[in-house]
């Protein structure tokens, strides 16, 4: 079977599966199984695959049909101008997630120096971003789980930055190393009895333990909020992704641990989705 042939055959299994990008995915499959990238297959239409990969090929559409998400199939996901590692271990960077880092580098283009928390690491993609775009700045990420520090730290190697950067497994509740100018998190806010009802993609493959937000989704927004407003420094940048209705609780809890409430950013969907916020007392 030669290239050509093969992206059809592709994108009609995920097409039968009602996959909005069928021929998309097909070919960064066809990619990952040949070990190239998605111009040769668009060049190199009439040659034929090997038996190896095809049967990889084979494989990775399988998957993509019960709605594995590309990026765990091909391990990498892009996000701001970077290439970031990824497993099923780790919640996929969103297109969404991109409103902090424009936040947060608007708050900071007049910084020379900042040391920054990012509370929920993941993928190391918020903060590792950050430390990308701002030279002088010094990162410190926590999770509590251990292959997401793992990624993380991977992921600052793979761009150069690991000598800013610290990572802690630890739960919110214990972590109590120093204080920072800047604090950011995206943590689980989906709530408990919702998560059924979640794209397959996501609710069959993504991390529970970065979705789940309790019973009225707000159970990790309560825990990371108290330990940031012992962390921060007077003055300090507070910055929280929230779920599209947790608008108004949030703004509650916050002023309740001292925070005055700067900014309520609007995501693609022109949903409230980010709340940025000072410490003052």
């Amino acid at each position: 079977m030669n290239i050509q042939l093969a992206i059809i055959e592709g994108t009609n299994i995920l097409k039968s599966k009602y996959i909005q990008t069928a021929q998309l995915d097909t070919e960064i499959l066809l990619a990952k199984a040949l070990g190239k990238d998605r111009k040769y297959i668009v060049l190199n239409n009439n040659k034929f695959l090997k038996d190896k990969n095809l049967k990889i090929f084979e494989k990775l559409i399988n998957e993509r049909a019960s709605r594995k998400p590309i990026a765990y199939l091909i391990n990498k996901k892009f996000f701001w101008n970077f290439e970031f590692f990824v497993t099923s271990d780790t919640l996929i960077p969103r297109p969404d997630t991109e409103l902090i880092i424009e936040q947060i580098l608007n708050l900071t283009k007049h910084k020379s120096k900042m040391n920054i928390l990012d509370i929920g690491v993941g993928s190391g993609c918020i903060l590792l971003t950050i430390l990308k775009e701002r030279k002088n700045f010094y990162g410190t990420g926590i999770d509590i789980s251990k292959k997401c520090i793992n990624i993380s730290k991977i992921n600052a190697k793979n761009l150069k930055v690991e000598s800013r950067t610290r990572f802690y497994k630890t739960d919110v509740d214990k972590f109590d190393q120093g204080k920072y100018d800047l604090i950011v998190s995206n943590p689980p806010y989906i709530n408990k009895c919702i998560l059924k009802y979640l794209e397959k993609d996501v609710v069959n493959f993504e991390p529970k333990l970065a979705l789940d937000g309790g019973i009225d989704g707000l159970s990790e927004i309560r825990k990371v909020i108290k330990k940031s407003s012992e962390l921060i420094k007077k003055n300090g940048k507070f910055i929280l992704e929230i779920g599209f209705d947790q608008k108004n609780k949030v703004i509650n809890l916050l002023k309740e641990e001292g925070f005055y409430i700067n900014n309520i950013i609007k995501d693609l969907a022109n949903n409230d989705r980010c709340i940025v916020s000072t410490k003052y007392n």
